[in-house]
C-alpha cells in the first residue's frame, strides 16, 4: 500500500480542523437524518430511503488524508466495516471531496484506490457538490455518523477518542462508532452520543 507522505504544515492544518469540530456543528443526535440520494463508485444509485428499518453507519473519507490513512493503513477501519456488515448494518462511505482536489477519485482510478485500500463498505458514494457533507455539518475525514432503523441519528462525532495519525494509538483508543452499534442493537442507551470530529478538512467545492 502506498503512503502519501504530507508536508509538516499539511498535518498541522489537519490538526487545526479536528481541534475546531464540535458537536454543535453537526447533525442533530436524537433527530431524523438528513434524506439523500448519491451515485456509488460504479454508477450505482444508493437512498438512505432505502435502508430504512437498517442500522446505517456514514463515514466521510478521503484516502489521501493521513488520519484516514492511519485507520486503513493499520487495517483497523476494513475490519471496523466488515464487522458491521455481517451483522447486516449498512457502511456508506462518503466522498465530498470536489474534482481537483485531495481525496477526488472517479472511474478506472476510483476503482482502483477503493481496491489498493482493501476498503470493505456496503458502498462508496460521491458527493462531489458537497451537498449532503454540508447537510451534516461533515467537517473532517474521518467524521461519522450512525442512523437508526427508525433513520434517527444516535451518533455524531469522530471514530475514537485519539485524534492522532500514528497507527499505535487505535489499540489505545475507544472507537465510538463501534460503540454505538453494539449498545443500540443490545437495546441499550448509546453511551457516547456526540464527540469532536477529528482529521483533514473535507475538501469540498
Amino acid at each position: 500500500m502506498k503512503f502519501h507522505v504530507l508536508p509538516a504544515a499539511a498535518l498541522l492544518i489537519g490538526v487545526l480542523a479536528a481541534s475546531s469540530v464540535r458537536a454543535a456543528d453537526q447533525a442533530t443526535v436524537d433527530a431524523a437524518a438528513p434524506v439523500f440520494t448519491l451515485p456509488d463508485a460504479y454508477g450505482k444509485t444508493h437512498a438512505l430511503a432505502d435502508y430504512r428499518g437498517k442500522y446505517v453507519v456514514l463515514e466521510w473519507v478521503n484516502f489521501d488524508c493521513p488520519f484516514v490513512h492511519k485507520h486503513y493503513g493499520s487495517g483497523a477501519m476494513q475490519t471496523l466495516q466488515r464487522a458491521v456488515t455481517e451483522q447486516g448494518i449498512i457502511w456508506l462511505s462518503v466522498c465530498s471531496s470536489a474534482p481537483g482536489k485531495q481525496g477526488y477519485f472517479a472511474g478506472k482510478d476510483l476503482h482502483e484506490r477503493i481496491a489498493e485500500e482493501k476498503a470493505s463498505p456496503t458502498a462508496y458514494l460521491l458527493d462531489t457538490e458537497g451537498t449532503v457533507g454540508r447537510a451534516y455539518g461533515a467537517k473532517t475525514t474521518p467524521h461519522m455518523f450512525v442512523i437508526d432503523p427508525k433513520g434517527v441519528v444516535i451518533y455524531a462525532g469522530g471514530i475514537d477518542d485519539i485524534a492522532s495519525t500514528d497507527f499505535d494509538d487505535i489499540g489505545r483508543a475507544t472507537n465510538y462508532v463501534k460503540g454505538a452499534v453494539e449498545a443500540a442493537m443490545a437495546g441499550k442507551p448509546v453511551p457516547v452520543k456526540t464527540s469532536r470530529s477529528y482529521g483533514c478538512s473535507v475538501k469540498y467545492k
